[in-house]
């Protein structure tokens, strides 16, 4: 059963380049449906191409940041003759190309976590580039409590906690809160409920006064050596800083910062 609300995702930018995109299905808790997944893609893809967004924010309504993928949705399914396999294949592929979508965009994304995040919705916690929640907001990957192992959200979630931190959550199924959040690094900070927008605002509104060109080629380096052996991500980063100093942007910031005065980004 599809969500055809046209409001399911809030979609709002300010004048220095924020753009704010805001779950808003709080009677589905969220729920990444396959309708709210595609939105997001939509959104996200354009904000990717559009250079007058310079840091993206997910945030939502009600009391649930995200719950995850929508059960009655999968239940549904399984009248299908196929038992829904093809749907649950084409729903987890999507959902994943939407988590990759978020890792691979040019523009910095930033969580802003009110309530409760689990499973897919603690998976796009961990995809975002960076966290912030409220005090009270609580995350879990409780798939292995309903017979459906959190395998998708394991993705991000290992990238961004240790291993034996990951597995906890994902063999036991907990709730962690926002003090154990932060401690083993699924989110950067958490601030009171009342505070929350505007941390994050604070937050956006500086990444956005960077050169875009420069965040650009800082992200896509970051992810990319990650992965690789020590030495070959110090020849792949040398690679890509001898690159960027020649970029206009590098020799603005270098001449202001000597000359001290503040640049004039050019993006580019």
């Amino acid at each position: 059963m599809k969500d055809t609300s046209k409001n399911i995702v809030l979609i709002d930018s300010n004048d220095i380049g924020v753009l704010r995109l805001t779950l808003n299905d709080p009677d589905n808790k969220n729920a990444l449906s396959e309708f709210m997944m595609q939105k997001l893609i939509n959104a996200i893809t354009e904000a990717s191409k559009d250079n007058s967004v310079k840091v993206i924010v997910i945030a939502s309504t009600g009391n649930v940041f995200c719950s995850g993928h929508n059960l009655k949705e999968i239940k549904e399914a399984r009248r299908a003759k196929d038992s829904g396999e093809s749907f649950y294949l084409e729903l987890f592929k999507t959902c994943s190309y939407l988590m990759q979508l978020i890792v691979n965009c040019s523009k910095p994304v930033i969580a802003e976590v009110s309530g409760i995040a689990t499973a897919a919705g603690c998976q796009l916690v961990a995809s975002c580039d960076l966290a912030v929640s409220s005090n009270s907001a609580k995350f879990a990957t409780p798939g292995v409590n309903i017979g459906l192992f959190c395998s998708t959200p394991m993705v991000a979630l290992s990238r961004n906690v240790s291993k034996k931190e990951a597995m906890k959550m994902l063999l036991t199924g907990d709730m962690i809160d926002a003090v154990e959040a932060k401690r083993i690094s699924l989110i950067n900070d958490y601030v009171s409920e009342d505070k929350l927008e505007e941390s994050v605002n604070n937050l956006a509104n500086k990444i956005s006064k960077k050169s875009l060109m420069t965040i650009k080629i800082g992200k896509e380096a970051f992810y990319k050596q990650y992965d690789m052996s020590l030495s070959d991500a110090y020849e792949y980063t040398s690679m890509v800083m001898a690159q960027n100093t020649l970029k206009d942007d590098a020799k603005e910031g270098i001449s202001s910062f000597i000359e001290k005065r503040d640049p004039n980004w050019k993006d580019n």
